[in-house]
């Protein structure tokens, strides 16, 4: 629940996005394609000081309102971790394939030395 901490009543433009800092109520142009980015310009001041556990924003009334923050976010559900079952039978005809190579190779070098 939010709780209202200034009431400047500020009317607002279209096309322009407000924002809370320092304790004033600020302005910018929303951004827009193939248009340069807008500067800010202070709307008023609002004589309050920012707590860092709010959040603090513009309400549909104009004025500053302010929300406590969500520290931690959301817990979670934990995901089930799906397994799946190897075949044995795959790692042994590896196992065997590369056995194979070797015996293979240890045989080519033994007919070499044999014939030098």
């Amino acid at each position: 629940m939010a709780e209202k901490v200034a009431r400047l009543g500020i009317k607002r433009e279209k096309d322009m996005m407000y924002f809370v800092k320092d304790g004033a109520v600020w302005k910018v142009p929303r951004k827009q394609p193939g248009v340069p980015k807008g500067r800010q310009e202070k709307v008023m001041d609002g004589g309050f000081v920012q707590d860092t556990n709010h959040i603090y924003f513009l309400d549909k009334d104009g004025d500053v309102s302010r929300a406590a923050r969500a520290v931690g976010g959301q817990k979670r559900a934990k995901k089930a971790v799906k397994r799946v079952a190897r075949k044995p039978a795959k790692k042994a005809k590896k196992a065997a394939k590369k056995g194979k190579k070797v015996a293979k190779k240890a045989a080519k070098k033994g007919k070499k030395a044999k014939k030098r």
